[in-house]
């Protein structure tokens, strides 16, 4: 369904005063300066769990909030300007956002790596407003637009589901590969679904939250799940063996950023196994289980974000139905609701929260 500009000429913005507070004020109106931008009426916004860090800490890893700042990073909406050189979008359409700019003349974002870029205005991360706003400005080319098919809520969680690309594509999986997943949170049931997308033939979810795991199966983002709450690793690796049939997994990847998940899926991987962080935990790790990964050679590597075309693969999974983003929204509010949609989400009860308009 085609959503129109309200063409309403304020700028309501969801604010992080300080840690614990939270504001909607207006801001001004963003205007276009540079001919490549266009201009974007923010329709809908995920909260992601590091808008919640921000929120209840005032940091995100080697972030830290020191003066206010607009949150939200998940977002999709609507074009209603475009810059004289702009030659891809027009104004009305639909479009996820794609919510970190690079510098145009860092070496990252020259060799293809632009997610990794030192100087990154990546939306609501210190300094940066993000874009749970009424208009947000993007280039043109960090705008991914919608087909048809897609609605402005599955194009807000582009976004998460990014991610999960990214991290797929950092393991090179393929058919025929078997994948173990820690962590059912969004981020982790979406790694999980792409994982699935890109061939794997059994994907195995593990978390302490039997909701979630049963979720994932049920949503076909894994194949099988496993509630490790309470559970030894002998006995996690012993469902694991069972279910694939007397193996290991060829591949690991840890949503969590937990010592301990790090440690058993890494030891979890079969040799030659291939293995992605992805969740942020602390700076530095006790009990990693280097000699596992000397002795078998497992490939480590860290998932950043996303980077070149995770966005554009995103979209085509949800366009395609290979993966049905939907009902991971599992609760609603309305940008005038803002403030205890954040609140709710510190109950840890939903799995996705949404965020309407501002209208």
């Amino acid at each position: 369904m085609s959503v129109k500009p309200s063409g309403k000429n304020d700028n309501p913005s969801v604010i992080l005063q300080r840690v614990g507070e939270i504001t909607i004020e207006d801001r001004p109106v963003p205007k276009l300066v540079d001919p490549h931008y266009v201009k974007i009426e923010i329709k809908y916004t995920g909260i992601c769990g590091s808008d919640a860090h921000y929120y209840e800490t005032g940091c995100c890893g080697s972030f830290e909030v020191t003066s206010p700042m607009v949150l939200g990073h998940e977002s999709s909406g609507v074009i209603v300007e475009v810059g004289s050189k702009v030659k891809t979008l027009k104004v009305g359409d639909q479009v996820a956002c794609e919510p970190g700019i690079p510098s145009r003349y860092s070496y990252e974002y020259k060799s293809g790596d632009y997610n990794l870029c030192p100087e990154m205005a990546f939306a609501a991360t210190p300094p940066y407003d993000g874009t749970l706003c009424r208009y947000y400005l993007l280039p043109e080319d960090f705008c991914v637009k919608l087909p048809s098919n897609v609605s402005l809520e599955e194009g807000a969680l582009v976004e998460p589901l990014s991610v999960g690309v990214h991290a797929g594509r950092l393991a090179n999986i393929v058919f025929g590969d078997t994948l173990v997943v820690f962590g059912a949170g969004p981020v982790g049931l979406l790694t999980a679904g792409a994982g699935y997308a890109f061939g794997a033939t059994k994907v195995i979810i593990i978390d302490i939250v039997q909701e979630k795991l049963d979720f994932a199966v049920k949503n076909k983002l894994a194949t099988h799940s496993y509630n490790s709450k309470g559970k030894s690793f002998d006995e996690i690796k012993a469902f694991v063996v069972e279910t694939l049939g007397g193996k290991l997994p060829t591949v690991g990847i840890d949503c969590t950023g937990n010592k301990f998940c790090i440690a058993n899926t890494i030891k979890l991987l079969a040799k030659k196994g291939r293995y992605v962080q992805v969740g942020m935990g602390a700076a530095t790790l006790d009990g990693f289980p280097i000699a596992y990964v000397a002795e078998n050679e497992i490939l480590v590597t860290g998932g950043f974000r996303y980077s070149v075309d995770n966005y554009k693969t995103s979209v085509e999974l949800i366009a395609s139905g290979k993966i049905n983003v939907k009902p991971l929204i599992t609760d609603r509010f309305t940008f005038e609701e803002s403030i205890k949609a954040y609140q709710y989400f510190k109950e840890g009860k939903s799995i996705k929260i949404m965020i309407s308009g501002p209208e």
